[in-house]
């Protein structure tokens, strides 16, 4: 442990206890088969015989001897039939056939021991000065946006092989506007919006440029702001086509929810904040609106500091996790709305006339349930991404929560990035293996030792380039820039689906 650090033995030690307890103890199969969600059964063919006024045909031994297998005709029956579906608790037998459901408990889980390993990490950064360490917790959380990343990547990419992919091909018309808008808001003043990109942009050139003469060569890195900026707008344009299918999505159990809440005035007010939240993020980065509003109120001609730019920072901070949260707590609601699509498709066909197959009530029933696990990371997958975001804006760019009264400053980037000296490894005190003699045992301390050293230089390295003010200015923009495409694609979905298509 005095090796490789208090952090590093932690993160190793969640990462082995995710391996083995994910087949016994999961959080995700615990959120979908709890019992607390109902799915509704498709009816059989004698239930549908039964409910159209026929008789199920026995098959006839001798007529299938002589003449073969008879094909039978397939069954319709009328749509005006009374048909009521069975409701039924999802359990995790039923969830183990559900479409992406390993990627989502993958997902779901390693968020839930990210956290942890977050809030450890929070813990001894309070308890212990180890500022001068590699904050783990923040590459948790740096993973866990990649991963979320990768799943809507999966996601969408599922979405124009399937069926319904005709309907994906109106996205690539979208990623045009996406990218203007995302390039409109890279050009904006800081005074109008406080991400901190600019200084951001200047630190990391600096550290770039010094790490380059440091490492022998003599030149100046050879990248723009221009460049930078293109880039960033295109990974932009991406984030906002990954979360378009998300938004529409969340559109409409928002307001399956909200109509299935109806007698539960508490309920649908919390449904309505939790849908509006990304306003409120939005807002909180807007310096004429939250900064010099609510830390420096105007009353006539002067201004009056109500609180400290710090203490402004953490409460942007809690509100954004507090909106996360929220959003959370309120999953199954959503997840029961969408389970309720069976039974409301029914009740509309039910106002239909002609006759449909009976096959076809079945197919449309079962699909319902079959894209549980796809609907619940579309739900999950945005907010874990926001969520995790802040948490990694706090951790790298050296922000605090305000529960304590010293308040760090910005860590300070050294000019000369000096190597890592490698650890002595006799020293860790590492025991020799029995059956081994000391020069197996020394060996094998060598090899750690070396792997440790260069992990950690490594790591230290990345941080000195990669500054808190940068990591201030790219987390800022990226937490905001998600909350955006959040907003603008649920908007739509909810004016897709309310006059559009009249659902």
């Amino acid at each position: 442990m005095a090796l490789m650090g208090v952090q590093l033995v932690v993160s190793l030690l969640a990462a082995c206890v995710m391996q083995r307890m994910a087949p016994h103890l999961s959080f995700a199969r615990w959120l979908l088969c709890s019992g607390s969600l109902f799915r509704f059964k498709h009816p059989s063919e004698e239930q549908l015989y039964a409910l159209s006024g026929k008789q199920a045909p026995k098959p006839n031994r001798r007529d299938r001897r002589q003449n073969g297998p008879v094909e039978s005709k397939p069954l319709t029956v009328p749509k005006d039939i009374e048909l009521h579906l069975e409701a039924t608790p999802v359990r995790v037998l039923d969830a183990l056939v559900l479409r992406f459901f390993l990627e989502y408990q993958w997902l779901v889980d390693f968020a839930v021991y990210a956290m942890g390993v977050y809030l450890f990490t929070e813990g001894y950064y309070c308890a212990v000065d180890a500022t001068k360490e590699v904050n783990i917790g923040a590459i948790w959380c740096v993973l866990t946006i990649l991963f979320c990343l990768k799943t809507l990547y999966t996601l969408m990419s599922h979405y124009f092989r399937s069926e319904e992919g005709g309907r994906a091909l109106c996205l690539p018309g979208l990623w045009l506007p996406v990218l203007l808008v995302a390039m409109l808001v890279l050009v904006v003043r800081e005074d109008y919006l406080e991400f901190g990109l600019e200084p951001g942009f200047a630190s990391l050139f600096d550290n770039l440029e010094s790490f380059a003469k440091h490492q022998g060569y003599m030149w100046s890195v050879p990248i723009t702001k221009l460049t930078v900026k293109l880039a960033l707008a295109a990974v932009c344009a991406f984030i906002g086509a990954l979360l378009a299918f998300p938004g529409l999505r969340l559109a409409q159990t928002h307001l399956d929810a909200v109509q299935l809440n109806d007698g539960r005035p508490v309920i649908k007010i919390l449904l309505h904040i939790s849908f509006l939240s990304p306003v409120l993020v939005l807002m909180m980065w807007v310096k004429p609106i939250a900064r010099d509003f609510l830390a420096n109120a105007p009353i006539g001609k002067t201004t009056i500091t109500l609180m400290p730019s710090s203490t402004f920072s953490s409460v942007r901070l809690w509100t954004v996790v507090a909106l996360c949260l929220l959003r959370l707590s309120l999953t199954r609601f959503h997840l029961q709305a969408y389970l309720n699509m069976s039974q409301k498709w029914v009740e509309q066909m039910r106002r239909e006339a002609g006759r449909i197959a009976a096959i076809d009530i079945q197919r449309k029933v079962t699909r319902v349930f079959c894209y549980l696990a796809v609907v619940t990371l579309q739900y999950l997958a945005p907010v874990l991404l926001l969520l995790f975001s802040t948490l990694a804006l706090k951790s790298l760019g050296d922000f605090s929560w305000g529960l304590v009264p010293e308040v760090p400053g910005v860590t300070p980037v050294e000019a000369g990035f000096p190597a890592v000296a490698p650890l002595p490894a006799v020293e860790a005190g590492f025991p020799a293996v029995e059956g081994e003699g000391e020069e197996g045992g020394a060996d094998m301390e060598d090899e750690v030792a070396a792997a440790v050293t260069q992990l950690l230089g490594s790591l230290s390295a990345l941080r000195s380039v990669l500054s808190p003010v940068f990591c201030r200015g790219l987390f800022a923009f990226f937490t905001w820039w998600v909350a955006a495409c959040q907003l603008i694609s649920s908007l739509f979905g909810v004016y897709f689906h309310q006059y559009l298509i009249g659902n």
